[in-house]
């Protein structure tokens, strides 16, 4: 299964009702949002157009028959174009151009951006929790709004993140990313149960929109 998955109706379906389950535990307000990727690697295409450029000049000059150059800045380009367009085209192509430290600091800042975009600060007792998946960069990432204190949820929070990204990033399951999801009931209601009066204030909707967020909105994020 791929992170295609995790885009489709069913699954965007699924992960609303599992979000749902979970606030029926605890006065927390958990949002999902799955972007498929939270940067641009375009620097990556160009080094596979590159790369792909030199190998075919390496084969002009040192292959033992010889070749007609008229047209080699020609061929050149178009093996430059070719490479860009794959890289563009197949992940984990462009994902072998990108350094893990990128990938995750572009994680981490897109998550600050969503988490303020999202307007997950702005619940009563400020319990709101973001997990934010990035697909192209293998990462997810959970934000927590300041009334949810980690330390006091004790290892039981630490592992729900770890079936968390496990879920996704190396048994890539939406089951078991479901599974995960849903954990985080149980650890959250026990610091923050469900109040009578309780209010859906956050969507239970996935959050799948582009990453749009302004310069203001990530500065304030930091």
């Amino acid at each position: 299964m791929g992170a295609h998955e995790f885009f489709l109706d069913p699954a965007k379906k699924a992960i609303r009702d599992a979000v749902a389950r979970v606030e029926r535990q605890t006065s927390a307000e958990v949002v999902v949002s799955i972007r498929r990727q939270s940067g641009s690697y375009r620097h990556a295409d160009t080094l596979w157009g590159i790369a792909l450029s030199f190998v075919l000049l390496c084969v002009f000059l040192y292959h033992p028959e010889p070749f007609d150059f008229t047209y080699l800045p020609v061929e050149l380009a178009v093996a430059f174009a070719l490479g860009s367009v794959l890289s563009a085209s197949f992940v984990p192509l462009r994902r072998a151009f990108v350094s893990r430290t990128l990938r995750e600091e572009n994680a981490k800042r897109a998550a600050k951006a969503a988490f303020v975009d999202l307007g997950i600060s702005r619940t009563r007792s400020r319990a709101g929790i973001l997990v934010f998946v990035a697909a192209f960069e293998e990462r997810v990432e959970v934000i927590a709004d300041v009334g949810i204190h980690p330390k006091k949820l004790g290892p039981a929070w630490e592992e729900a993140l770890q079936k968390l990204d496990r879920a996704f990033r190396l048994d890539g399951s939406l089951e078991l990313f479901l599974g995960a999801v849903e954990a985080l009931g149980p650890v959250l209601a026990k610091e923050h149960p469900r109040a009578h009066d309780d209010e859906n204030e956050l969507s239970d909707e996935m959050d799948d929109e582009s990453v749009t967020s302004s310069p203001a909105s990530q500065e304030e994020a930091r």
